[in-house]
């Protein structure tokens, strides 16, 4: 059983939906369900009871909540004794987020936790415009940076390269193929996110289709992963396309995840820090990702 666990768990049984859970905890919806679904494996009992329609918690759910939250309750005030023993009050770093980052930024949090308890990690959700701009001006100490773009004010520590990889039915007979080329892809409508969400993902994606000679046909855009996979799992003819770290954590029968044949299909991860920036808790930012970075290719 790991803290990590216990706060995932309290923040579902909170929200009673896993979507807003991952929202407010700034992790990718399929790391938390992970997460919930070890814990339970660990308990050898199920915590709480998930239809397509509502999550809430079941008895033994209940009696288990009132613990969990004492037990993240100790570890609070466990890690506020350090910092009063060290004669000041908890440093805080604070980093802007990006979505998928699933299960890396887990391990950095939980890095943080266990190499440097004095210190608060604070993650802030920004459109990437401000994200970059309260890097620049001190107010963030850190932001992930999908395709970052060259600053006077800023440096770009390169992170890691995201592959995407197609979500189609389960039953499509292009699910039969273990990797898929774009063009393979023509005939069936996308699903994307609105590009206010991501325009970096969605202009991906639409040039590569525009490169291999087709304009995709739309099917209606959704709201979150959760939502698109559901979509996809109706078994419509429809494709979308997920970050290969949050497909590895996906566990939904009626939808296969292909590799595309394509290297191009990768979306670069940096780390945006204010030029010139050296600081302990940098560094070991830095150290966890090339650790997350090491773990993750050892997986593949």
């Amino acid at each position: 059983m790991e803290l990590r666990q216990l706060r995932y768990f309290v923040t579902v049984a909170e929200e009673l939906h896993f979507g807003r859970a991952a929202e407010r905890l700034h992790i990718a919806q399929p790391a938390v369900s992970q997460q919930v679904q070890r814990l339970e494996r660990d308990l050898k009992v199920q915590l709480l009871e998930r239809s397509p329609r509502r999550v809430r918690l079941t008895e033994a759910g209940s009696r288990f909540l009132p613990g969990a939250r004492a037990v993240l309750a100790a570890a609070d005030q466990a890690r506020a004794s350090v910092a009063d023993l060290a004669g000041g009050r908890a440093a805080v770093f604070r980093i802007g987020t990006v979505t998928g980052l699933g299960e890396r930024l887990a391990a950095v949090l939980d890095g943080f936790a266990e190499r440097a308890p004095q210190v608060q990690i604070e993650l802030v959700a920004l459109p990437v415009q401000e994200r970059v701009k309260q890097v620049a001006d001190g107010r963030l100490d850190a932001a992930f940076v999908r395709s970052p773009q060259d600053s006077p004010e800023l440096d770009f520590l390169p992170a890691w390269d995201d592959p995407l990889v197609v979500a189609l039915p389960a039953r499509h007979p292009l699910a039969a193929q273990e990797r898929l080329r774009i063009t393979d892809l023509a005939a069936l409508p996308l699903r994307l996110t609105e590009r206010r969400n991501n325009p970096v993902l969605v202009d991906l994606v639409l040039s590569a289709c525009q490169r291999a000679g087709f304009e995709p046909t739309p099917a209606p855009a959704a709201g979150n992963l959760q939502d698109t996979l559901a979509a996809v799992g109706t078994g419509a003819p429809m494709w979308t396309v997920v970050y290969a770290s949050n497909a590895r954590l996906v566990h939904n029968p009626r939808v296969v995840f292909r590799p595309f044949d394509d290297a191009a299909m990768a979306l670069p991860i940096g780390l945006a820090v204010r030029a010139g920036t050296v600081s302990p808790h940098l560094n070991l930012l830095v150290e966890l990702l090339s650790e997350s970075e090491q773990a993750d290719g050892a997986e593949r």
